[in-house]
Parts: structure tokens; C-alpha cells; sequence
């Protein structure tokens, strides 16, 4: 993923009505679905991120034509894409020492 242009951010709705900011950070195609995982763009007070804050991983569908972000199915598959996600993220630190 190219940061030439900066992190590309979006606003979701949670189930209570707040808006959460998220940043994007990485992206990734598996059995046909596309898994986007982010981190709260969310600072406490003293500008500190907070602990209760940690990766959100969503999965891009299509409903009545237009694509929208959902939570995951299953636990299984959360942990499934969780990993996949963690491979890619230490294989890139691995690659940047």
C-alpha cells in the first residue's frame, strides 16, 4: 500500500450512534473477499491513543449495487483474517530491518 498521498481515513457509525474515525492501513483479497483492516484515529485526552481502541477489520460487501463495509461473519473467520493480517504486518517489518 502506497502512502504517497497519506492515510486515507473514513467515518463509521458504531451500534450506539457514535461516529468512529478510522485509518486504513492495509487491505487484502482472500477465498474472493476483500478484508480492510484500521486503527481508531481516536486520541484521549493528553493526546495518548487509548487501550480500548485496537484493530477493527472489516469486510467489503456489495448490497443492491452499492459497497458497503461489514463486520465479520464468524468468530473463525475474524481469526482467520486477523492472522493473515498479523503475517503481513510483521513479514513487512521483517523486510524493513
Amino acid at each position: 500500500m502506497s502512502e504517497e498521498y497519506g492515510p486515507d481515513f473514513i467515518t463509521v457509525t458504531d451500534e450506539e450512534g457514535n461516529d468512529i474515525e478510522l485509518e486504513l492501513v492495509d487491505a487484502l483479497e482472500h477465498e474472493g473477499n476483500t478484508y480492510m483492516a484500521f486503527f481508531p484515529a481516536v486520541l484521549e485526552e493528553g493526546g495518548e491513543e487509548s487501550e480500548d481502541y485496537g484493530m477493527v477489520i472489516l469486510k467489503s460487501i456489495e448490497e443492491n449495487g452499492e459497497e458497503l463495509l461489514s463486520t465479520l461473519d464468524t468468530d473463525e473467520e475474524l481469526e482467520k483474517i486477523y492472522a493473515l493480517f498479523m503475517e503481513r504486518f510483521y513479514s513487512d517489518e521483517d523486510e524493513d530491518e
